[in-house]
């Protein structure tokens, strides 16, 4: 599977929708960079937030999970707690091409202060806002900013189409706006 080039994604972005707003070139000055890279697209935070919480001892379990076990914050920076995590979701929307699939790295600004991003791969015909998922390993608060870059999408492209795609499976997950939380089923 080749990884598309800036090329490939502006035309994808430009012509096809693929991510938007699209942000035609690197932006840093001052902020942590987003926008258009040689070989992928470094996403924004958005600036709504849900910090994991254990104040009422919750026990965390994707079958029967538990929306209190999250603080809702709308702010321009986040503070995650020491060993917590929190979620937030990209400003961009997605649409992905049936002959891509699309995986996320987190930023190596934040990976150096212990701040890990965790997204599932972004399937082929899977559209909307994805849901990002920053964990804080470290025994100190950190912050997050939003409007500024939380992780790098890379574009592999099939040898064909697939056959059977996320739209075609009618995925639970698509066409999400805002954070969705886990879903069963």
């Amino acid at each position: 599977m080749p990884v598309m080039s800036d090329i490939w994604i502006r035309r994808m972005a430009t012509e096809h929708g693929m991510i938007d707003p699209f942000v035609e070139s690197q932006k840093r000055d001052g902020v942590i960079s987003y926008g258009l890279s040689s070989y992928g697209y470094d996403a924004r935070a958005a600036d709504q937030f849900k910090i994991f919480t254990n104040v009422d001892s919750a026990v965390v379990d994707p079958k029967k999970f538990n929306p209190e076990s999250f603080v809702d914050r709308q702010t321009p920076v986040c503070v995650i707690p020491p060993n917590s995590f929190a979620l937030t979701h990209t400003i961009e929307y997605f649409r992905i091409p049936r002959d891509v699939l699309v995986v996320c790295l987190g930023k190596s600004t934040y990976a150096r202060f212990g701040i890990i991003v965790n997204v599932t791969p972004l399937e082929p015909e899977w559209e909307g806002q994805v849901t990002i998922e920053i964990s804080n390993t470290t025994p100190l608060p950190a912050k997050i900013y939003a409007n500024e870059g939380i992780c790098q999408f890379l574009f592999l492209q099939g040898n064909e189409p697939c056959e059977v795609s996320y739209a075609d499976k009618a995925g639970k997950y698509m066409h999400q706006r805002g954070v969705a939380l886990p879903r069963l089923g």
